[in-house]
């Protein structure tokens, strides 16, 4: 039996930064930008060391959103804002909420919060297939 979406569903999705995904990522993606993998680089940008990809952080936002769906080939389209960046030993939780429901697709609103409370992510939207 498929299971049903409403509008004001939610759910909580939690990852950890571990020190060395940045630099896994960088060999998954190829973004080998030096503010990911040199301390030093990161330090001069203003931060502790380095920071983790963009598009890592939006990958688990589409995770979540595919975990809860219970497919990831059902995930359509993605939008989204970066608020400040997530660092090594961050650990992020993601907050999605459906915002729509119609047509067989689902809108769904994800925020992203580190354990200090920072937003690291807002107003990202993930569209997906209802089956």
């Amino acid at each position: 039996m498929a299971r049903t979406f409403q509008v004001g569903d939610t759910f909580t999705h939690v990852r950890q930064c571990d020190r060395l995904r940045p630099v896994y990522y960088a060999g998954a993606s190829g973004d080998y930008n030096p503010i990911h993998i040199d301390p030093e680089v990161g330090r001069l940008a203003g931060f502790n060391g380095v920071i983790l990809q963009g598009l890592c952080t939006l990958g688990w936002a589409v995770e979540a959103v595919a975990v809860f769906v219970g497919d990831p080939g059902l995930v359509r389209r993605v939008k989204v804002r970066f608020s400040r960046p997530v660092l090594p030993e961050d650990t992020v939780t993601f907050q999605g909420r459906v915002t729509a429901v119609a047509d067989g697709r689902m809108s769904t609103e994800v925020t992203a919060t580190n354990q200090r409370g920072e937003p690291v992510l807002r107003g990202a939207v993930v569209e997906t297939s209802l089956g």
